[in-house]
């Protein structure tokens, strides 16, 4: 199988039903990606396939096939970046395990709307959980970085 992941070509010779999240971080050696709950509850395995934000550990890798997968050390553009630095200026993260996949889910959220509300917020952030409960730092870091990018 071939899989396209931070705009390379990986030729991997997988099983098409493992998890995409295995491919990533076991074979491809991407090891941003987190394993949470294995369910696609929890949002720490959060990538984006073609723009779109999904959960990698439900993903088979052939699904994933023929489509380009972000991971958390590929995301870029002005979205990333201006979330990267409200997570920063509003210490976002407290334990960090989740933040991968918070970033991803709010990459994916400013591209599709720029000027997002409180409801799109959560609606789009809904899948993500953190154990140490900064949901109102996140939403805050989110509408910074939506002001940043302007």
């Amino acid at each position: 199988m071939k899989l396209s992941i931070n705009g390379e070509v990986h030729d991997l010779d997988v099983d098409p039903e493992m998890p995409l999240l295995w491919a990533i971080r076991d074979i491809v050696g991407l090891t941003g990606t987190k394993f949470g709950c294995g369910m696609a509850q929890c949002g720490a395995c959060t990538v984006h396939q073609d723009g779109i934000a999904i959960r990698s550990c439900v993903t088979p890798v052939s699904a994933a096939e023929g489509s380009e997968i972000t991971t958390i050390e590929g995301v870029a553009g002005k979205e990333a970046e201006a979330l990267q630095a409200a997570w920063t200026a509003l210490d976002v993260p407290q334990c960090g395990y989740c933040q991968s996949g918070q970033i991803m889910s709010a990459t994916a959220l400013l591209q599709e709307n720029p000027k997002p509300t409180d409801a799109d917020i959560d609606a789009a952030m809904s899948g993500n959980l953190c154990r140490c409960a900064t949901y109102q730092r996140i939403r805050a870091g989110i509408h910074d970085a939506a002001k940043a990018i302007g």
